[in-house]
Order: structure tokens, then sequence, then C-alpha cells
């Protein structure tokens, strides 16, 4: 039989996967694939990689939060596993599997069981060998997704992220950093960077027109320092959903390769967990993760 690793982490979003764990199996049952789950506990006490590399799955399904589906992209990779990636979203913030379409499981699943599966890019921090499947940031707001309390998430969702960054606003500070994308240098004061595989982060839907995951590009795009109220207004934009790529205070690049550096001490966020500490060294790994859609 045809049979898929599940990889699941059980606290995600509101804690509710669990219950459709057996439903979930009986489905693929039906269609005569094995489902194999493995429970994360976290706390650097997964070896999603052995678990991998044993069971040799025909694909991997990753249920869980953006957090989950950088993990288990991350253990496939270093096991030189090139099969179909599912993405059951069922964290807080599913950025990439919306983007995707992935909403309807049932659906999804028919697709899973036909195969139908396309190539998308992933960025590389050199240095670290840690890839990354939607977004590496800095700055103001950023690291917001790992500073919020596991409980809080569960019971409030996106609204805990917003009220975390609310309170952030009257801290509202700027920073240097000297951007080199491809053979380009640039200089900024900036509240904070993103760069972005698609064009849904943070659960804004849209921050940018021509954000693709399968043109062998990043997208930067840094809020330039500015006045609270300018600040605000990009940011009622972005949560209405409304692009922000062609406004004045906006910097957006499009590259294969960047090189950030900051004049002061800051740490990245790696698709809402934490990452290194700058400056980064970012490369575009065009097509090469196969995911079921």
């Amino acid at each position: 039989m045809k049979k898929l690793g599940l990889i699941y982490n059980p606290v995600s979003g509101h804690a509710l996967f669990k219950g459709k764990l057996d439903s979930l199996i009986d489905m693929f049952q039906h269609h005569g694939i094995v489902l194999c789950p493995y429970r994360t506990r976290g706390g650097g006490q997964d070896n999603l990689g052995y678990f991998l590399r044993e069971m040799c799955p025909n694909g991997v399904l990753a249920a869980g939060g953006d957090g989950t589906v950088h993990a288990v992209v991350n253990a496939m990779l270093a096991s030189d596993m090139d099969v179909p990636l599912g993405i059951l979203g069922s964290g807080t913030s599913n950025d990439f599997a919306t983007h995707l379409g992935i909403n309807d499981w049932e659906a999804y699943i028919e697709r899973i069981v036909a195969d139908e599966a396309r190539r998308v890019d992933l960025g590389l921090l050199e240095g670290t060998g840690r890839y990354f499947v939607n977004v590496v940031s800095a700055g103001m707001l950023t690291g917001i997704a790992h500073e919020v309390k596991s409980t809080y998430k569960n019971a409030l969702g996106k609204v805990a992220y917003y009220l975390k960054g609310i309170g952030e606003i009257p801290r509202l500070r700027s920073f240097s950093v000297r951007i080199t994308a491809d053979d380009a240098a640039y200089d900024a004061d900036v509240f904070l960077f993103v760069i972005a595989n698609s064009p849904v982060v943070a659960g804004m839907k849209q921050i940018g027109h021509d954000i693709a995951i399968d043109d062998g590009m990043l997208d930067l795009l840094a809020v330039k320092k500015t006045g609270l109220p300018q600040f605000m207004s990009v940011a009622a934009d972005l949560f209405a959903g409304k692009p922000v790529t062609e406004r004045d205070n906006i910097l957006h690049i499009r590259a294969k390769s960047f090189e950030i550096h900051a004049e002061e001490d800051l740490y990245s966020d790696i698709d809402g967990e934490c990452g290194p500490r700058l400056p980064l060294r970012i490369q575009t790994m065009p097509l090469a993760l196969s995911v079921y859609c």
C-alpha cells in the first residue's frame, strides 16, 4: 500500500487536530493509503529526519502552522527526501497553505490521492543550512508569532497577534540597514523588513502584486522610517488585504539573493520561529520542493 508520513503538532491552532486524526486516517485508508503518524513534542525532542528516513514514505503531510511546515521541510531536505509535501493547516497562522488555496481538507485529500503536485521555490539562509518556506523578517512586530504564549493563541487565534502588535506600537523605532540584492546595494532606515516567497505574510492576504512562489526570485519589502500616521496607514492597508509595494514609504526589491547588515544587534524570524542574528545571506532555491495542490 502507498504510505504517507503524517507529522502533526498536537497544540497548534486551537489544539483541535487530535480530534480529527482518526477520521483523517479513515479517509486515506478508504483510498488504499496508510498514514504513519508522528506526534511532535517540540523543545528539541523531535527527530523528524530519522522518522522519515526509516519509513521511506511516498509523500509527507504536515499538520500544524507555519512553524510545523518549516520543521518538516527542513527535515525532508536534510534527509535528501524529494517527495511531495501536503499541508493540513491547523495552526493560528497558515500563510503558505492559504496562498496555495488549501482550505477544504476533503477536496485536498482527493488531490493528494491523485498525486497532483507542483514545484515551488524555497529560500536558504547561507551558513546555517536552514531553509524557509514563506518568510524571513526582522524588526518591529516581526517576532510576535513566537512571543505570544500558546494558551493565548489557542484561545484567541490571530487576535492574540493583533493585541500583541498594538502593544508594540508605542515602542516603534527604526534601524539602519545595508541591503545587497544581486548586484545592487541599498541603504535605508527602516522599521522592519520581510523577505517573502509568497504574497501571504502574517495573515496579510496580499502584501504585493506579482509575488510568486515559482519564479526563482524572492521579494524584500521594508517599511521605511516615517511618522506614526504613515506607519499606521501602511498597517491598515495590510490588514485590509491591500498591496503596499507601490507606496512611497515601502522599499520593494525583487532578487535571487540578498545580504542584509544592520548597525544594531538584531535577530531574525523564520516562518514564525526564532532565526539567526543579522547579518543574513539569503539565496533562492528554485523549485526545490514538491507540494500537493
